[in-house]
C-alpha cells in the first residue's frame, strides 16, 4: 500500500486528495504530497510512542482523521481493526476481545463506549486516541505534531525503515451478518492493493474526478473505494448527512460516487416525484427512449436533453458504481439514459471486495457484469437452468477467518473461494445473480424456493418500502418451512393513507393472492406480516434476516 500511494504522489502530487469543511464553514484542501507527509508524520509518532505494529481499532464516522489513522497504522506495520460505529456495546466489546485489540482511535460519539470498554477489564485495550481535538488528552493531531517535530529534527525517519510484508495479515474486517453473526475476515495489503489496481485498470476513474465518500470506511466497499480514489489521483469530499447530499453534490462539483442501491434508488425516486409534480413524467419517458435509440448509432445527446435532471444532481455527476446488493435495473437504466454512467459490481468482504463488475463496453441490464481483470470465476453444482454457486480464484481472496479454521475450510477449497451466491452466466459471459445459497428455502417436499424471486415480485407493490421472504419453521419444525413474507409499507402512500390496520392488511393480502396466482403452487406465500417500522439493517443497507426471523418467531409464540 505504501508503494501504491508513493506512485500516486509521484503522478498526482499537486492534485487535491481531500477537501475538508471546517467548523466555520471554510474549506481546507490537502494535496497528495501533504497527505503523504501527514501519514509519515503520524506513523513516526506511532513508532515513537510504542503504538507501531499493534492491533489497532478505528471507529467513528468517515473523516480525514479516520483514514489517516488507518493508513499510518498500515505504514508502521500494524493490523487495522475496522469497527462498526453503529454496533451495540456488547458486540463492540466482543469484537475487541476476539481481535485482541490493544489500542483504538475513536470519534467523539464513540468516546463513552470506548472508555467504558477500556475500564471494564474485559479487553486488552491500553490506549484510546481521539480522532478529534481533545483538550487534556493526546489526540491524533497531537501525535501528528509530534511526528512533524521528530522528522523535522533532521534524524533519519524510522517510518521509512519499516519493512512491510505485503502478504501478512494487516486488516480485520467483520462480515455483514445478515443471516448469522459476523466472522472476522483477515486481509493483507496485497489483497486490497491487487483489487485496487485491477479496478483502476478497467473502470473510468479520472484524476480530475471529485468523489463524495458515502459508504462507511469500516466496510471493505467503503475503505476499498477510498483506496481506489487515492490510487487514481481523485479528490475526496465528505457528506454533511444524506439529507444534505443534493446540496453537497453541487457544492463540491461531485463527478463520481460509490453507493448502495437504497441510496441511488432514493435519488431516482426524488427525481421522478419532482417530474410528476411538474407534469414532466411523460416527457422523461419519451426522451429516454429517444436518447437510447440515438446511442445505438453513436449519437449522444443525453446530457443536453436531461440537463435539468443533471443540474439537480449538482451538474457534474458522470459516474456511479452500485454495490453491496442488487439494484433495480429500471433505476440503473434511467441514470444511464440521463447521461450518468451507472454500473453494478459484485463482491464480498472476503474478496477485498470486487470480483465481478460492469465495465465500459461490458454492460447488460440486470447483470453484475463480467469478471474483473485477474479474477477467475466459475459456477458449480448447476441446476437444470444453469444456476450454480459462484466460486472465485484470485489474489484478492482473503487469508481466512480469524481463529476459525473450520469456517475457512468450508469456503476455501483447492484454492477456490465458495461465495454462497447463486448465479447464471449468459452466452456472452455476463453474470446474473439469482439469490443466496443460504437463503434458499427447502420445503418439506424437497422443493427449493429462491426468496429473492418472490421479493422482486413484491417490490412491485406500489406502497411497499422493503420486504423479505423467509422460510419460517412450521410449529418449530426446522424441516418444515413455511414461505413467509414480511412487508414494510408506506402509511402515507395514496393507496393506504387514512386506512385502518385491518384495511391495509386486506389490501396487502389481496395483492399477495394475485402474486400467488402467477407462481407455481409450491412457491406460494403462505403467511404475511406487515409493519410500518423499518427492518434492522447492516451499515450497507442489507436487512439482517436472522434478526427479522427471530422477531417473527417471537410474534408467533405470543
Amino acid at each position: 500500500m505504501r508503494e501504491v500511494l508513493a506512485r500516486s504522489v509521484e503522478r498526482f502530487g499537486s492534485n487535491i486528495a481531500f477537501t475538508l469543511k471546517l467548523k466555520d464553514g471554510s474549506y481546507r484542501d490537502i494535496t497528495y504530497i501533504r497527505y503523504y507527509e501527514d501519514l509519515r508524520c503520524l506513523g513516526e509518532a506511532m513508532i515513537a510512542t510504542g503504538l507501531a505494529g499493534q492491533t489497532i481499532g478505528i471507529i467513528g464516522k468517515n473523516s480525514y482523521a479516520w483514514f489517516l489513522a488507518h493508513l499510518a497504522n498500515q505504514f508502521s506495520g500494524g493490523i487495522s481493526v475496522m469497527l462498526d460505529k453503529d454496533a451495540p456495546y456488547n458486540e463492540f466489546v466482543s469484537n475487541l476481545v476476539r481481535t485482541e485489540t490493544t489500542a483504538v482511535f475513536y470519534d467523539v460519539k464513540e468516546r463513552d463506549m470506548v472508555l467504558k470498554a477500556m475500564a471494564s477489564g474485559e479487553t486488552k485495550l491500553a490506549h484510546a486516541i481521539p480522532l478529534y481535538e481533545c483538550e487534556g488528552e493526546t489526540d491524533i493531531f497531537d501525535l501528528l505534531e509530534q511526528g512533524k517535530e521528530i522528522i523535522g529534527s533532521g534524524a533519519e525517519p524510522e517510518i521509512d525503515k519499516v519493512v512491510l510484508d505485503p502478504d501478512r495479515v494487516s486488516h480485520y474486517f467483520f462480515t455483514s451478518g445478515t443471516t448469522s453473526l459476523s466472522k472476522i475476515v483477515m486481509l493483507s495489503q496485497w489483497n486490497i492493493s491487487y483489487n485496487t489496481l485491477n479496478m483502476c485498470d478497467v473502470e473510468p476513474f479520472w484524476p480530475t474526478d471529485t468523489t463524495i465518500m458515502l459508504l462507511p470506511y469500516h466496510h471493505t466497499f467503503g475503505s476499498g473505494g477510498q483506496w481506489v480514489m487515492l490510487a487514481s489521483g481523485i479528490r475526496t469530499v465528505y457528506c454533511d448527512g444524506l439529507k444534505y447530499l443534493q446540496k453537497n453534490l453541487k457544492e463540491y462539483g461531485v463527478t463520481f460516487f460509490v453507493g448502495v442501491p437504497l441510496l441511488v434508488e432514493a435519488m431516482y425516486s426524488k427525481i421522478m416525484k419532482t417530474a410528476e409534480k411538474e407534469g414532466l413524467t411523460g416527457r422523461i419517458n419519451t426522451f429516454s427512449k429517444v436518447v437510447r435509440n440515438l446511442n445505438k448509432i453513436h449519437i449522444d445527446i443525453r446530457r443536453n436533453v436531461f440537463k435539468s435532471v443533471l443540474d439537480a444532481l449538482g451538474g457534474k455527476l458522470r459516474f456511479i458504481i452500485i454495490g453491496a446488493s442488487a439494484a433495480d435495473p429500471k433505476v440503473v437504466q434511467a441514470f444511464n439514459d440521463f447521461g450518468v454512467f451507472c454500473i453494478q459490481g459484485y463482491g464480498l468482504t472476503e474478496t477485498s471486495p470486487v470480483l465481478i463488475a460492469e465495465q465500459p463496453g461490458y454492460q447488460r441490464l440486470g447483470s453484475i457484469g463480467v469478471p474483473m481483470k485477474g479474477v477467475e470465476i466459475d459456477l458449480v453444482d448447476k441446476d437444470e437452468n444453469g444456476v450454480g454457486e459462484i466460486i472465485a480464484r484470485a489474489e484478492n481472496v482473503m487469508k481466512g477467518y480469524l481463529n476459525d479454521p473450520e469456517a475457512t475450510a468450508a469456503v476455501i477449497k483447492d484454492g477456490w473461494f465458495y461465495t454462497g451466491d447463486l448465479a447464471y452466466r449468459d452466452k456472452d459471459g455476463f453474470y446474473f445473480i439469482t439469490g443466496r445459497k443460504k437463503n434458499v428455502i427447502v420445503l418439506h417436499n424437497g422443493k427449493n424456493v429462491s426468496p429473492e424471486e418472490l421479493e422482486s415480485m413484491v417490490d412491485k407493490f406500489p406502497y411497499q418500502l422493503e420486504n423479505i421472504v423467509l422460510g419460517v419453521p412450521n410449529n418449530g419444525d426446522e424441516k418444515d418451512s413455511v414461505i413467509t413474507l414480511k412487508l414494510v409499507y408506506d402509511p402515507n402512500h395514496e393507496m393506504l393513507a387514512g386506512k385502518s390496520r385491518e384495511e391495509i392488511e386486506a389490501i396487502v393480502n389481496a395483492d399477495v393472492d394475485k402474486l400467488n396466482d402467477s407462481v407455481q403452487l409450491y412457491k406460494r406465500i403462505k403467511r404475511v406480516y406487515i409493519t410500518d417500522e423499518p427492518m434492522e439493517k447492516t451499515s450497507t443497507g442489507k436487512v439482517k434476516k436472522y434478526i427479522e426471523l427471530e422477531k417473527i418467531l417471537a410474534a408467533e409464540q405470543k
